[in-house]
């Protein structure tokens, strides 16, 4: 594969010494930590963000609403890149100034403007530059992608989900397969297989994935899991399961929103048809950023594939001679429809940016060691209950099965935990019923957040 290599970074400090649960080891960590300037690069919402819009709710008078807060759902909203205001505002003037003249003069030219976040993006998510593009949204993309990649038969027309997929991937399968059933004569309520835990367990196993696509693999048509689940936070085994699928004869491909920016990924050599991913997570490019897509060179060169079309797809050197045949641009590129929507691109080019500077090898091994720790802490969260266990850990306890974020079982009184949470200026995820998921984002959490979340924790407990 020729996408230039990740930069080599040390790996963060984790002590030889026996884990601890008191503030001074937070800090030590943090001041051991090579990659802690990192969150000098973002905005971190003050503590006062937790409570906001919630009147029943005030900050705990130990709180000082003006300090940043504890911000553990980066796997929901990323934080701000502090570069991102002055970027845009940029590109205002170049609007201001320039009017039309700004696609081909600005700058930083309109006309070509996707393909500054294009090699970082591959470097990503480990493709080809060709290989990605960045468009549309993430449930856009998927859809645009499946008309290429699922095409059913009568015989061969199942797709392969998890059963506890992000609802808009069930209700985008479901609708692709009610969008062919009748043509393709088969019956459009039998053709989701939704992947589910065996009985009494959380998450998935491997090997049962992979039982599952050899038994249906005669009739599969697609296989599409998502990296990471953002339910449980477990991160498949992406290799083994494109293998399988390749193998049982069905095109493969990749729900990505929970897994670029946060696990490494090998997009191209793990062979998948596509992938896509949103970019307001992990990746910080703001609410409703410009998501990404993946189309391995072997698909994106193949000229029989079906697509639907638009003129930013059609080769660049034909492209305004405003024929109306459709030349389709060999690479990612074609399943373009528009050209980019430049306000939206520009947080989406400088976050990429700050993870070419930092890479991800890096991000991972800070990662192990942040998640790891939460672990520790919630464990003797645990110990120390006089009343038992309070809290289950949903996400794989092998670090090779998750990323960064921890889904977290509240056995008494949920909503009220989260409350008190909230109190303390602790901004994590919640969803229903009973389940916290906390984020410690290797780019500009610390280990003090990790333990601040902790702290706050064991006094709802």
């Amino acid at each position: 594969m020729n996408a230039q290599p990740q930069p080599h970074q040390p790996q963060p400090p984790l002590p030889h010494q026996p884990l601890q649960t008191d503030e001074r080891f937070a800090l030590a960590l943090d001041e051991r930590d090579p990659l802690r300037r990192c969150r000098d690069l973002f905005v971190i919402p003050p503590a006062s963000a937790a409570v906001a819009g919630k009147a029943d709710a005030a900050l705990d008078p130990s709180v000082d609403p003006a300090a940043p807060s504890v911000y553990l759902t980066g796997n929901s909203l990323g934080c701000m890149p502090r570069a991102v205001p002055a970027a845009i505002q940029r590109e205002l003037e170049d609007w201001q100034a320039l009017g039309v003249e700004g696609h081909l003069h600005g700058r930083r030219p309109w006309f070509s403007y996707h393909e500054l976040a294009r090699q970082s993006a591959a470097r990503l998510v480990g493709a080809l530059p060709g290989e990605v593009v960045c468009m549309n949204s993430l449930t856009v993309n998927l859809h645009l992608l499946m008309i290429s990649f699922y095409r059913p038969t009568a015989d061969r027309y199942r797709i392969m989900i998890e059963d506890s997929a992000f609802p808009s991937d069930s209700y985008a399968v479901a609708s692709q397969a009610r969008l062919h059933a009748a043509r393709a004569g088969f019956n459009p309520d039998d053709a989701i297989v939704r992947l589910r835990p065996r009985a009494g367990e959380a998450t998935l196993r491997t090997p049962d994935i992979l039982e599952a696509i050899d038994r249906h693999g005669p009739s599969l048509a697609l296989v599409m899991l998502s990296g990471v689940n953002y339910l449980t936070g477990q991160w498949f085994d992406m290799p083994a399961i494109t293998r399988a699928g390749k193998r049982a004869g069905a095109a493969v491909g990749w729900d990505l929103a929970h897994a670029a920016g946060n696990v490494p990924l090998s997009l191209h050599d793990w062979n998948a048809d596509f992938a896509a991913w949103c970019t307001y997570k992990f990746l910080n490019s703001g609410p409703g950023a410009v998501a990404g897509a993946f189309v391995h060179e072997r698909n994106a060169a193949d000229r029989s594939l079906p697509q639907l079309a638009g003129w930013w797809g059609n080769d660049p050197a034909t492209r305004f001679r405003m024929e109306p045949g459709f030349v389709p641009v060999p690479t990612a590129d074609r399943w373009q429809l528009s050209n980019p929507p430049v306000l939206a691109l520009t947080p989406v080019v400088e976050s990429l940016a700050i993870f070419d500077r930092v890479g991800m090898p890096a991000l991972r091994a800070k990662s192990l060691a942040l998640t790891a720790y939460l672990e520790f802490l919630i464990d003797r969260l645990n110990a120390d209950s006089p009343s038992g266990p309070a809290i289950d850990v949903l996400t794989p306890r092998d670090p090779e099965q998750r990323g960064c974020a921890l889904s977290l079982v509240v056995r008494h009184n949920p909503r009220q935990a989260l409350a008190s949470l909230q109190r303390r200026g602790v901004i994590c995820d919640f969803r229903e019923p009973n389940v916290i998921r906390a984020a410690p984002v290797p780019l500009y959490n610390s280990f003090h957040d990790v333990w601040r979340f902790a702290h706050a924790l064991a006094h709802v407990q």
